[in-house]
């Protein structure tokens, strides 16, 4: 330095108090889904409020007639979907045929279209219903559509404990859209 001190590079491990087998990605993005914390779910539900914003703005890929599919803003895995109902209640069990028609039939077009965009080996589907059951947002149903391939179970998430994702939310919802069939 030019005042005739010396400067000293610190090792970051010893900055961030107590060492621990955590590596830390930062993910400032999400800080405003833990600063609303859980009340506001409770009142402005993303999934009755996603159909009136733009596709580009509330993530969609396609509509349907009861039911939309759009991708997790949090996703467990790149190309991660939700099939959600316009319609907001909780359990599938209080599902109309005519919605667990489509929702089924858009699950089908999801997995078949992740399948020839993402090149993705499987998928997990799943309704997680109700807070205890892990649903983040327990009181509108939704289905998760997440693609998997033979390697994504590396090490980084479960040796350092971190998950990478290679393809921004913009780029994926324009892939799946642009090649999700026009019904």
């Amino acid at each position: 330095m030019t005042d005739g001190t010396e400067r000293r590079l610190e090792d970051a491990a010893s900055l961030g108090g107590v060492p621990d087998q955590f590596q830390r990605l930062w993910t400032p993005h999400r800080m405003a889904y833990i600063q609303a914390g859980p009340e506001p779910l409770a009142h402005d539900c993303p999934f009755c409020a996603a159909p009136g914003k733009s596709d580009e703005d509330g993530l969609i890929v396609a509509r349907g007639e009861t039911a939309f599919v759009l991708l997790n803003l949090y996703p467990y895995n790149s190309g991660h979907l939700m099939v959600c109902p316009y319609r907001h209640f909780a359990t599938y069990d209080d599902a109309t045929p005519e919605e667990v028609a489509e929702i089924g039939a858009l699950t089908q077009i999801g997995m078949r279209v992740l399948r020839d965009v993402a090149r993705c080996d499987g998928f997990n589907l799943g309704m997680n219903q109700g807070a205890v059951a892990g649903a983040g947002v327990a009181e509108h149903l939704h289905q998760h559509i997440v693609p998997r391939w033979a390697t994504d179970a590396n090490f980084f998430p479960i040796i350092a404990k971190t998950k990478a994702l290679p393809q921004l939310l913009g780029e994926v919802r324009n892939a799946v859209q642009g090649a999700w069939p026009v019904i």
